[in-house]
């Protein structure tokens, strides 16, 4: 070490050995980048051990009450000291930063092929709703054509429940052209509910107005395709301890 250092570090004489100045200096230096190494490797072991570490979860509003609220509440409750970050967005959103590295884990639908790996949660329906009391008769069976003349209140054209259904209109000849279009689903459902037109909403997350007759479901010849909504993770990418015990605790309850 004095060769490749070029300095003495240690007095020898007849009564031992002793650290020089120069000795002194680098000791401390030494003492101060063991003890660091020391606390890495601790935090290491408490980090694969979930007593410690960050879970960033990328997701929407919707998907976040109405599937992930009951996982997250467990999850917590079994590692405490992990520390969950929810950042808010639709599925492009969420996916653009899973692409990026900013989540560790996005929730999405039909996030198609390419670098993610994707777990299938749960299926969503395409259904199209309206106050009780609108002036449209609800034993009818309407057309694909019906439903596309009426005011329709929809989600804004970035949303992708909002893309699929135009897509599926489209395939059959005919165009959207919506009266009102929004940012909210839940305002998209209170302004259905006050009669302001027929809303295409998601069933699985309007099921609550409808089970206590807040919306009433419009009867249709057709039925639009369900989607998936799934858990997406970067394909390839290791993940951090916590990131990949929840998704295990994900895999496990939807099996």
């Amino acid at each position: 070490l004095e060769r490749d250092l070029q300095t003495r570090l240690f007095a020898r004489n007849s009564r031992g050995v002793t650290l020089t100045a120069d000795g002194k200096l680098l000791y401390e230096y030494v003492r101060s980048a063991i003890g660091l190494l020391e606390t890495g490797e601790a935090k290491l072991s408490q980090t694969r051990e979930l007593q410690m570490g960050h879970l960033t979860i990328g997701a929407s509003d919707t998907v976040t009450s109405q599937f992930l609220l009951p996982y997250l509440d467990s999850f917590h409750k079994q590692y405490p000291a992990i520390h969950i970050q929810i950042v808010s967005g639709r599925s492009h959103k969420v996916l653009g930063l899973l692409q990026s590295g900013k989540v560790d884990i996005a929730f999405a639908s039909t996030p198609g092929e390419g670098s993610f790996e994707t777990i299938p949660c749960f299926a969503t329906h395409s259904i199209f709703v309206a106050s009780p009391d609108y002036p449209c008769d609800f034993d009818h069976v309407y057309t694909l054509s019906e439903i596309a003349d009426f005011p329709l209140i929809l989600l804004e054209r970035k949303a992708s429940s909002r893309l699929y259904l135009e897509k599926y209109f489209l395939q059959n000849g005919l165009r959207l052209n919506p009266e009102i279009e929004l940012g909210a689903r839940s305002l998209l459902v209170d302004l259905a509910a006050i009669g302001f037109g027929v809303a295409g909403v998601t069933e699985e997350f309007v099921r609550r107005d409808l089970d206590n007759g807040r919306l009433r479901k419009l009867q249709t010849t057709f039925d639009i395709p369900p989607r998936s909504v799934d858990m997406c993770i970067l394909r390839g990418v290791p993940q951090t301890a916590a990131a990949q015990r929840f998704a295990d605790f994900i895999r496990e309850s939807v099996k």
